[in-house]
């Protein structure tokens, strides 16, 4: 009798793992032939180099490097190769900032003036009631990238400079009314975790968050970024070819696209996300009630179909929260972002109830080798039926590729090339004036018009007349792919009233708006 009953015992230890062993643990914690598939991606998408982060369940699975750190070089990438994770830095200032609400400092239905006095936005009623959460959920009323030109590209105006003009920027819709996203209002977040702690964004940042997670190849300040032996070299497309660029430096924008990470580091970031603060050392950084916040849909986005290409990212909800963005794949919660800087585009994506985690960072401007690699790895954990993400993203690519062509071509199409301008070139050279831009000056140099933003030293271009009162500016720097129409507006007198400008591609960074400019001439009595 007692020996039957230590056969069943030595059994049901036998068994018992096979049973408490999820599913998600009893496969390969990667996708099979993971690194080929990886490679193939790579080079479809002309990217000189990824690196790949997968957590699960509390470990690294994976934290490495695929490709070259700089096209036609021999460097590899490797799991400590530096990407700009641009906007994926929004997580970071949305996490100081809880750090700061559980400390007692702030609250998140504080108002912003409350902690930054002169904060203005154009409308009253928006500067009263804006609160410290509505700084970071894309819901103030600013439109798509509004007064992304004070500081992109490069500007010569001091992130106060730039804060303090917001007060000018014209608002497109109502007071919570709508999604818009931008990156000025993460500015001010950076403004006001210095007034609340007395360190800057970037100290803050850097000592509370990176160091205590110990993130130390990590850099938190754009002004850091050299092409070297720890970075990935930018690269983007230039008149159909890919290529090294210049990328943007300034530190103005650091609250919201300031981070230069790797793989390695990324892996120690998303594990403490998952793990609601908890550091590998035994430590907290934040509470499971910050997590709650920072994972909660406040802003709610339209829900549409996708491109038949991307049938199963239909979704049956999306939104932003608290620096991430929060939505549904497959029936599971998805938290996830991405980050878009001129040379590098990264994603990060979680799904909170396995505990599972993926970042990819790459230095070359194209989203769809991000995306592929990312639902490639979710399938695989969520055990979903077969489907060739690389091919539907490479269908993506080329039928984006064609409307933006179609675009340009419509456009030429209608032109009135046999019309003329109204006025002789001489008279549209004059300053112009923008309420929260500033100054941009028109002049003649030799028989042509140039336009020059006097805050932005790279854009200065020539202008080409188009059709009638509207002329093309031709950026000199290329690299901005950011031509963009000007249309000057007369007055009965047949004198310029005012000018406005719109980008000529459809594929142009939002950060690029033009469209919310109105620029009106300066009179010598003004000057």
């Amino acid at each position: 009798m007692k020996s039957r009953f230590i056969i069943r015992i030595l059994f049901l230890l036998l068994i018992l793992p096979c049973i408490i062993i999820s599913p998600a643990h009893s496969r390969p914690l990667l996708p099979n032939n993971f690194d080929a598939y990886v490679e193939q991606v790579r080079q479809a998408f002309e990217v000189p180099g990824i690196a790949v982060t997968v957590v699960f369940d509390g470990q690294v699975v994976l934290a490495k490097g695929y490709g070259v750190k700089k096209i036609n070089g021999s460097a590899p990438v490797d799991e400590h190769t530096l990407f700009g994770i641009a906007s994926n830095t929004k997580a970071f200032t949305a996490t100081a900032l809880a750090m700061l609400v559980e400390e007692g400092k702030i609250k998140w239905d504080d108002p912003v003036i409350k902690h930054l006095p002169a904060f203005r936005l154009s409308d009253p009623y928006v500067t009263n009631e804006l609160n410290v959460r509505d700084l970071l959920v894309h819901r103030s009323g600013l439109g798509l990238g509004a007064g992304d030109l004070l500081w992109w590209p490069t500007s010569d105006l001091e992130r106060k400079e730039i804060v303090h003009k917001l007060r000018y920027v014209p608002l497109s819709t109502s007071f919570r009314d709508s999604y818009a996203y931008d990156n000025v209002l993460y500015l001010v977040a950076g403004e006001l975790i210095e007034a609340v702690s007395g360190q800057s964004w970037e100290s803050f940042v850097k000592t509370r968050i990176l160091d205590k997670i110990g993130m130390s190849e990590s850099t938190i300040n754009q002004s850091e970024r050299k092409v070297g032996p720890k970075f990935a070299s930018p690269h983007g497309r230039i008149d159909g070819v890919v290529r090294e660029v210049a990328t943007l430096t300034t530190k103005n924008v650091n609250p919201a696209a300031g981070i230069n990470s790797s793989a390695s580091d990324m892996a120690k970031w998303l594990i403490v996300q998952l793990d609601s603060g908890r550091v590998t050392n035994g430590t907290t950084l934040f509470s499971p009630r910050t997590t709650k916040a920072l994972w909660s849909l406040v802003t709610p986005r339209n829900v549409g179909n996708p491109p038949a290409d991307l049938a199963p990212l239909r979704r049956n909800f999306s939104g932003y929260g608290l620096g991430f963005g929060i939505t549904d794949y497959r029936d599971r919660k998805l938290v996830s972002h991405t980050g878009s800087w001129p040379g590098y585009v990264s994603r990060i994506a979680m799904v909170p109830e396995m505990r599972l985690g993926i970042a990819v960072l790459t230095n070359q401007e194209a989203y769809e080798a991000y995306d592929a690699i990312i639902y490639h790895i979710l399938d695989h954990y969520l055990r979903a039926p077969q489907f060739d993400w690389l091919q539907a993203y490479k269908n993506i690519a080329e039928k984006d590729a064609a409307e933006n062509r179609e675009h340009i071509a419509t456009a030429r199409a209608k032109r009135d090339a046999t019309s003329q301008p109204s006025l002789p070139l001489a008279s549209y050279a004059a300053t112009y004036t923008d309420d929260w831009y500033g100054d941009v000056v028109i002049k003649m140099e030799g028989n042509k018009l140039v336009m020059d933003f006097t805050h932005t030293p790279s854009l200065i271009g020539d202008l080409e007349h188009w059709q009638h009162n509207t002329f093309i500016v031709r950026w000199r720097d290329r690299e901005t792919r950011a031509d963009a129409y000007v249309t000057f507006s007369l007055v009965h007198e047949g004198t310029i009233e005012h000018a406005t400008m719109r980008a000529v591609s459809p594929a142009t960074d939002f950060s690029f708006d033009f469209h919310d400019l109105r620029l009106r001439p300066v009179s010598k009595m003004d000057q």
